[in-house]
């Protein structure tokens, strides 16, 4: 598989992730018990790390070739 390949698998996840995060934060807004919207704000919170992973790994992935680009320093292929 190629970089520019797996950078479009990254995107899709990051999206993914991204959109998974707003409905558990919305879900605890809505949510009547206390219990349920502490539940649903912890896992957006456990998945905020991922998705932050996911959106860097995007970037070096699609970028990683370009003689201009810095590479994240966190990663390296």
């Amino acid at each position: 598989m190629l970089l520019s390949e797996m950078s479009v698998e990254y995107r899709r996840s990051q999206i993914a992730l991204r959109t998974r995060i707003r409905e558990l934060r919305e879900a605890a807004k809505a949510a009547t018990d206390p219990g349920d919207a502490a539940a649903f704000e912890a896992r957006a919170k456990d998945l905020y790390p991922l998705y932050l992973e996911t959106r860097a790994l995007a970037e070096l992935t699609a970028r990683y070739y370009e003689r201009s680009y810095h590479k994240n320093e966190r990663f390296s292929l």
